[in-house]
């Protein structure tokens, strides 16, 4: 308590010009034994007393004789937020309280009793609260063993009054209570059952001592009725705060307290840790002022709960970037009035993490699944083979009615664009499907060796030949399919036999002299210009127009970059699958993977993918496992154009820009939640909106 909470300010002074008589009829008037002495600044001089003005008449003193000749000069001062504490024991009778030199009050011991009383009957109070608050029986007797207290759950137990058993001896209410032989041993008797009223009970009966002197005995009485089975965990009872304390501070959620004036009274350890503040800097504040100097968690929801007078709920972001769920609970005295308020702060930034992972998670793959449903086409294909842009939807159409023909076919396209899977798709979907699909990259094989690989060699054609002699991928093809990948690469020398077996439909084994038909569409691919080679004399003009008959471009990746979310959604499930593993890519990464530009095309991304299911330690690929040079391109917040057609009235043009907002909001996020939190409204604002203006939402959740 300070020094200015008590002390008066309704004050009479003396200025140096007035006489002692004139003090006499001042101390009359007021009704007072004492007054200051300030000068014209209003700055204390001294102090005169009754005391004074009667010994100035035992000394005979003229009566016209000016103060300042009797006051007294050195003085004993307060400042306005000393603290009373102290000032009961000692000698001073009147306490001039000044701020800078001039005074401000005065302290007399009458306002000290006064201060003191009040304290001790708030302490009384307060003490009377927590007795009867509690759930445990309090029994006390004073040192004739007759009670004294009885607090309302022994007074409800018992069915009696405290007033009617007040003063009467405790034998005759409670006989076996055992606080007689309290009283006579001075010996505490900690944790022991007794049975009371067919009830069973834990009592701890402790002597009430003062000086030494036994002054009565109390009992606490803990109903273990209905806990007879853990007993033994309640040893530990007559340590009942030290236990409270232990449990407040293992708890990892925070816990914050604070009076009925919202004043901070403690906190423990888990709380420091979630909100980044000390102890130090809370223990003692008022709520208001922290609130002001720091938005410190759960303080404000300490603040609705001292507003609203009930339990509140909030959630809040700390400093140390932990999101918490905060409770506070009003804890009322006997007269409706709050005099705690219990904080509860939990940490839910990992749930809240969690929950929204599992959120995109589900909503990515159903969206997925829908997307490859629904995109599926009617043709037998390669499952890697995934069509969603209007380019490759135009070239699968075209290249499913080639594939009913047998018209030779040059597909051409950067390196891993998926070359050889359009060719795949036109031999399964072709005729010649329950034929064989053979595939021979020509860059690949030795020049020496890839003529006897196409087109076979006879008995004795060359030293080591195998005896009998061997077909070649023509004749093993016959009835199918060949793809002659990187047909570019072919030596120039082998031009003219591949021509011929395009042209004529047959060929000779090398080293034979026999012309072997052969059965057999021919598909060829490159990732080079031929016709540019062809200009260089690098490439035969008759083999190109040959093989030219129907040109297929693959488009490259980064010119179908729609096609990106689906293909990575079909590699997860393809490696997954392969090696038994359950990964989920997040929304991030895709959105870093759809800024890229893909040189290697669609092979660099199924290397990728397969790359992250098999080295990713969890089950959430994110964005820091990406390679550095794909994290530089991770995409910045966009701003898509709004616009407005016209001079507008401004109320309409404001619902037009609205809708706008809106519906890209809606495109680009999948949840209500991440709607709102983007837009800074609440979902039900949302959900309103979208109502209005006739827009559909992605997931009606929350």
């Amino acid at each position: 308590m300070k020094l200015s909470e008590i002390m008066s300010t309704k004050l009479a002074v003396l200025k140096p010009s007035h006489t002692i008589k004139e003090a006499s009829q001042l101390f009359l008037d007021r009704q007072i034994d004492g007054a200051p002495v300030v000068n014209q600044k209003g700055e204390l001089l001294g102090l005169v007393t009754k005391s004074h003005v009667y010994r100035a008449l035992a000394q005979e003193l003229n009566p016209h004789t000016p103060v300042t000749a009797l006051m007294k000069k050195e003085l004993v001062l307060g400042r306005p937020e000393e603290q009373v504490i102290g000032l009961l024991d000692s000698k001073v009778g009147r306490l001039p309280v000044v701020d800078k030199n001039l005074i401000i009050g005065m302290i007399t011991r009458t306002d000290l009793a006064r201060a003191y009383f009040n304290s001790f009957t708030d302490m009384a109070s307060e003490f009377a609260a927590i007795l009867d608050s509690t759930h445990n029986l309090i029994v006390s007797t004073d040192s004739n063993g007759k009670i004294s207290v009885l607090n309302r759950a022994a007074e409800k137990f018992l069915g009696l009054k405290s007033s009617a058993v007040r003063g009467r001896d405790i034998v005759e209410i409670i006989p076996n209570s055992g606080l007689k032989e309290i009283l006579d041993t001075g010996v505490s008797k900690p944790v022991q059952k007794i049975e009371l009223k067919q009830g069973s009970f834990i009592s701890n009966r402790t002597p009430i001592k003062k000086g030494g002197q036994i002054m009565g005995a109390v009992a606490v009485l803990q109903d273990i009725s209905e806990l007879e089975s853990i007993s033994r965990e309640l040893e530990n009872v007559k340590e009942l705060n030290a236990e409270l304390d232990a449990i407040i501070e293992s708890s990892h959620d925070g816990i914050y307290l604070t009076d009925g004036e919202g004043i901070t009274l403690r906190l423990n350890e888990a709380f420091e840790k979630l909100t980044g503040f000390s102890r130090n800097e809370l223990l003692g504040r008022s709520v208001e002022d922290l609130v002001k100097e720091k938005g410190v968690v759960s303080v404000s929801v300490s603040t609705l709960v001292l507003k609203e007078k009930k339990p509140q709920t909030i959630i809040q972001k700390t400093r140390t970037g932990v999101t918490a769920l905060s409770t506070g609970t009003p804890v009322f005295d006997r007269k409706g009035k709050i005099f705690r308020v219990v904080s509860n702060v939990r940490d839910i930034s990992e749930l809240i993490r969690l929950q929204e992972q599992l959120e995109q998670a589900q909503s990515l793959s159903k969206h997925y699944e829908s997307e490859l449903r629904s995109l599926q086409m009617k043709y037998s294909g390669s499952e890697k083979l995934i069509v969603s842009s209007q380019k490759m939807k135009e070239l699968l159409e075209t290249v499913i009615r080639l594939s009913q023909v047998d018209s030779t076919v040059l597909i051409s396209g950067e390196s891993g664009t998926g070359k050889e899977l359009i060719a795949e798709t036109i031999h399964n979907n072709s005729p010649r499907k329950d034929g064989p699909f053979i595939k021979i990259n020509c860059g690949a094989i030795s020049h020496h060796l890839l003529e006897t690989e196409l087109f076979g060699y006879e008995d004795g054609a060359f030293t080591g030949a195998k005896k009998g002699g061997k077909a070649g991928y023509f004749e093993l093809a016959s009835g199918g399919t060949l793809l002659l990948d990187e047909i570019s690469e072919l030596p120039f020398n082998l031009q003219a036999n591949l021509l011929r077996v395009v042209q004529d439909k047959e060929l000779i084994r090398v080293g034979g002299e026999r012309t072997i038909p052969v059965d057999v569409r021919i598909l060829a691919a490159t990732n080079r210009d031929i016709l540019d080679m062809v200009e260089k004399n690098e490439f035969r003009q008759d083999l190109y127009y040959r093989l030219n008959v129907v040109p297929i471009e693959v488009p490259p990746l980064r010119e179908r970059k729609e096609e990106i979310p689906l293909l990575i959604a079909n590699f997860i499930k393809l490696f997954n699958k392969k090696y038994q593993m359950n990964k989920i890519c997040s929304n991030q990464v895709i959105d870093v993977l759809m800024e890229y530009d893909w040189p290697g095309n669609v092979r660099e991304l199924e290397n990728l993918v397969e790359r992250l299911v098999v080295t990713v330690a969890g089950n959430t690929i994110s964005v820091e496992h990406l390679p550095l040079h794909l994290k530089n391109h991770i995409p910045g917040p966009a701003h898509p154009q709004i616009t407005v057609s016209g001079i507008l009235p401004l109320k309409e043009a404001v619902e037009v820009v609205e809708k706008q907002i809106l519906e890209q909001a809606a495109s680009r996020y999948r949840l209500t939640r991440e709607i709102a939190q983007e837009l800074k409204v609440d979902p039900s604002t949302v959900l309103r909106k979208a109502a209005k203006y006739g827009i559909t939402l992605g997931e009606h959740r929350i």
